[in-house]
């Protein structure tokens, strides 16, 4: 009594059924999609209020370029989009000489940029362990003003 497996004999029926697709049975075929699509939300519920907490805190702010700033102004002063691209990249510049003589930079309201110097350290290579000497360099930082600190 040897007995045939069922899966050899079923696979020969389906193949033909793709081969000749028509409207209705393309038009079926979202309609059970829709319908496994529908059960899914139902088993995610169970994992739902485990993820909430992290779903809140993963929110990115949107960030605005320099671009769409420049945008902003030109409208609100009645300038062309070209004049004020010119004027925030002459601003940039500007600052950035500033910053490179050493002076500080305040934006009344926003803070203070400034160069500041970071001693030579020792640190250590995570991968391997070995300690590593960091030489000495400089890095800009921002200060920000007590007025936006208790506006944010």
């Amino acid at each position: 009594m040897a007995r045939t497996p069922a899966a050899k004999k079923a696979p020969a029926k389906p193949a033909a059924k793709k081969a000749t697709t028509t409207a209705k049975t393309a038009a079926k075929k979202p309609a059970a999609a829709k319908t496994a699509a529908a059960k899914k939300p139902v088993a995610r519920k169970a994992a739902a209020p485990k993820a909430a907490p992290k779903a809140t805190a993963a929110k990115t702010p949107t960030t605005v370029t320099m671009r769409q700033l420049s945008a902003e102004m030109a409208e609100a002063h009645g300038l062309t989009k070209k004049q004020s691209e010119e004027i925030f990249s002459d601003l940039a510049d500007r600052i950035t000489k500033r910053l490179k003589k050493g002076e500080r930079f305040r934006l009344n309201g926003l803070g203070t940029l400034e160069v500041r110097k970071r001693p030579a350290r020792m640190g250590r290579n995570p991968a391997t362990g070995e300690s590593i000497k960091i030489k000495a360099s400089k890095k800009v930082a921002f200060r920000v003003s007590k007025e936006l600190k208790e506006s944010v």
